[in-house]
């Protein structure tokens, strides 16, 4: 218990004026009560989360009251939150807060997220855990906000960027935070100037690519805990690091990384079904396919690799993906032997009138006679899809990083309410919850194994009461075999260094 000595001697006049009955004396059964409230506030041991008691309207599960004690007791408040997509991060990380500002540890703080998400972030702080969170409006004053929930892509702009730098925010918390990436980044820029006591770091997926993004992550939240980057690098970047050399940094990430996997909380959890489909090209399919590969080799000073491989995705997505960037290829061509080449492979892809990967999904959504997410890399395909779907008879809505805020909610209720098939690009995996459907497909494969943890994290989730089937297709000798074996790859660099992951790929097999 802190006591406060007053060494002022203003009590003497007061005392004098009560003697004298110039005032009146302080209500003791009053004294004895506010004495009674400061002694039940009184937190005299650090350890414990005294927040649960405050919060009669939340039931956080287990692990997630472990989550947050240890991020307090043996983390100092800076700590990834890495649990697998669903398990309540969010929760999590508004415990902690909670807690801190019960201790009166925090009183100024600032949840960094993706736009599409400050609505809910708002909603739950305020709803869940009676935490007074505004969202973010240009014209407010930051030094009269105390808990401001803000999107990353305005923080970091002019003049609301200047604004947060001048302010000191005991607790920074950061939703989606494997976009920061690396030092490279806008967002990582921006966050590394913020200044912070605690930070959070939310991220089911802290590992997207490679071991350094790991490494810029635990950077921002304790520098030099991984030691310089040129180390580092020499040591865990080849991916041919030896055993003991892999539990040193498992050791090291553990120490400021809370990962709980679904296996491990003690909740019964549907089982996930995960296929890979195979599918085979028609002779035509298959005939322009190679015509988009052999474009280098036809005018080399084009088309460079990257742009080649773009083609050869789209083409195992939709000759209406290829058909859009084909163009744009062409208005830039100046040499006539290009436009030709190119009007050779758009003149065999108008004569297609199959889509082997459509049909195969198609197949797919009549066979599970239920809800099905399809993911698509290409809005170009989602429009082409939706066309198909329709003429076959299935009811489905388009979902994608160009809708509103509320075009995108009222998608999800269509698609709740009304439709059979929703179709989706990358922005519908992230920050939705669509534990009502219990069937994906994957329908192009990302080069990022973490995009499809999180695709599956949509449906596969608390609150999921039916087994979940993911059927991930691919067209057989393609470039969808290169990233197959890439993606195989990294699951494998993710597992070494964060943990084991729930299957997301499993293994060829003929049929549904």
């Amino acid at each position: 218990m802190l006591m406060i000595i007053d060494r002022t001697s203003e009590w003497k006049k007061g005392l004098v004026e009560r003697l004298e009955d110039r005032e009146p004396w302080g209500n003791w059964t009053l004294y004895k009560m506010s004495y009674e409230v400061a002694q039940s506030n009184l937190i005299t041991d650090f350890h414990g989360l005294q927040c649960p008691k405050y919060l009669p309207d939340l039931k956080p599960l287990p692990h997630q009251l472990e989550a947050a004690e240890t991020v307090i007791e043996r983390m100092n408040g800076k700590a990834i939150l890495a649990d697998e997509v669903g398990l309540g991060k969010t929760i999590e990380a508004g415990l902690i807060l909670k807690e801190y500002l019960i201790r009166g540890l925090v009183k100024k703080a600032l949840i960094l997220v993706p736009s599409s998400l400050v609505n809910q972030w708002v909603d739950e702080m305020n709803r869940k855990f009676h935490i007074p969170a505004i969202p973010y409006r240009k014209n407010y004053d930051l030094n009269h906000c105390q808990i401001v929930v803000m999107s990353m892509d305005m923080a970091k702009r002019s003049p609301h960027k200047e604004n947060i730098y001048a302010q000191n925010f005991d607790l920074i918390i950061i939703d989606e935070a494997h976009k920061l990436k690396n030092h490279k980044t806008k967002n990582y820029e921006f966050v590394q100037h913020l200044k912070k006591k605690f930070c959070l770091l939310l991220t089911a997926t802290p590992i997207q690519n490679n071991v350094q993004e790991l490494f810029y992550l635990i950077t921002l939240l304790k520098p030099g805990h991984l030691g310089n980057y040129e180390t580092f690098q020499s040591l865990f970047s080849s991916g041919e690091y030896h055993v003991d050399q892999e539990e040193f940094l498992r050791e090291l990430v553990n120490q400021v990384m809370v990962r709980n996997r679904r296996q491990d909380t003690g909740i019964e959890w549907t089982n996930r079904h995960v296929q890979i489909l195979p599918i085979d090209f028609t002779p035509e399919e298959k005939e322009v396919y190679d015509l988009i590969s052999e474009l280098k080799q036809v005018s080399p000073d084009f088309s460079d690799a990257f742009s080649t491989m773009t083609l050869q995705r789209e083409m195992c997505s939709s000759k209406e993906a290829v058909y859009v960037t084909l163009e744009k290829m062409r208005e830039k061509s100046i040499k006539p032997e290009d436009v030709a080449y190119m009007d050779r492979i758009i003149e065999k892809m108008s004569a297609l009138d199959i889509n082997s990967k459509a049909e195969k999904a198609y197949e797919i959504i009549t066979q599970a006679n239920n809800k099905v997410i399809l993911f698509t890399e290409y809005r170009a395909s989602q429009i082409y899809l939706q066309w198909y779907l329709h003429k076959k008879g299935i009811t489905s809505v388009l979902f994608n990083g160009k809708f509103s805020k509320s075009k995108r909610d009222w998608m999800k209720q269509l698609f709740k309410d009304r439709a059979q098939v929703l179709i989706a690009t990358e922005s519908g995996s992230e920050g939705i919850n669509l534990q009502f459907c219990h069937h994906v497909i994957n329908y192009d494969l990302p080069w990022n194994p973490m995009k499809l943890e999180q695709r599956i994290g949509r449906v596969h989730r608390l609150g999921q009461t039916q087994d979940v089937h993911i059927y991930n297709l691919a067209i057989q000798d393609t470039i969808e075999d290169h990233i197959l074996d890439l993606l195989y790859k990294k699951i494998g660099v993710f597992e070494q260094v964060v943990g084991e992951l729930d299957d997301i790929l499993s293994a060829y097999k003929e049929t549904i």
